[in-house]
């Protein structure tokens, strides 16, 4: 199968991750404890500290790092997906972790407040130049801001690539297949944006999927519920399923990720 390359946006792609809340908060895995050790042992978003979770959707992140003592702000633009977030926060006993409307780019949230600001799976749906003066405003001087991703990979021959180019079948303005999970103009942007300190970090893990949960984690993906109508995500949903018990009948089945992040520091 030939592979998939990321195609450069020639006009805005838009998604509402509120019409699939509740595939996204059911299927869709969160960052693994990997993650929350790595950021934390570079001295940022520590116990007793406070943190503001931009795009937070369901509350992977925020949630991940109440659960280590920080207390959370999450903030979405979507309010079937925050109504998700305090759900799960709820279930989980997270008092230290609240939820409200607000974009990147203007959060209202107070000036010089947070110590740490976090974005996961999110930036690229930002003014990214808007979002990071945004972010400079509320964190403390020499705050930390994360960006981080954590993305299927489509290698060759595996059920990523088959799913990618099902997903294009049915929704072909999706910019965003053949992805790397790589980020480097992250790093740019905050550089120019006058954060220094700036690292880097990433590895590679095999999250498992039955195939129940990974028809529901593509259903809960921009391109097919974020984007098609029901009766087209149905569509989409039977055809993928048929695709994976034909071609890739293991259940359940390792899905190679990637986890990206990049680190940087406000200015003092």
């Amino acid at each position: 199968m030939q592979c998939l390359r990321r195609r450069p946006l020639s006009q805005p792609y838009t998604a509402d991750f509120g019409k699939t809340a509740q595939d996204y908060a059911t299927h869709r895995a969160g960052f693994p404890d990997r993650f929350f050790d790595e950021v934390q042992a570079r001295g940022v978003a520590l116990s007793g500290s406070t943190l503001l979770d931009l795009g937070t959707g369901t509350g992977t992140l925020a949630r991940g790092f109440a659960a280590r003592d920080v207390t959370v702000t999450g903030l979405d633009i979507a309010p079937d997906i925050l109504a998700q977030a305090r759900r799960l926060a709820a279930e989980a006993g997270l008092q230290n972790a609240v939820f409200a409307e607000g974009s990147a780019e203007s959060t209202g949230q107070p000036s010089g407040h947070f110590d740490t600001v976090t974005a996961g799976q999110c930036w690229h749906w930002f003014d990214g130049e808007a979002a990071l003066a945004e972010v400079k405003r509320v964190l403390k001087p020499g705050g930390a801001l994360v960006i981080s991703h954590f993305d299927w990979l489509p290698l060759h021959g595996n059920l990523v690539e088959a799913t990618e180019a099902m997903i294009l079948k049915h929704s072909p303005d999706w910019p965003f297949g053949g992805g790397t999970g790589l980020y480097p103009a992250w790093t740019t942007g905050m550089a120019n944006a006058g954060f220094s300190g700036i690292e880097t970090f990433s590895f590679d893990v095999d999250q498992i999927y039955t195939h129940e949960a990974w028809r529901g984690r593509i259903r809960a993906s921009a391109p097919i519920g974020g984007t098609l109508s029901p009766d087209k995500v149905a569509a989409f949903d039977a055809e993928h399923g048929a695709m994976m018990a034909r071609d890739f009948p293991q259940d359940p089945l390792p899905i190679r990720h990637r986890v990206w992040a990049v680190l940087g520091r406000a200015p003092i």
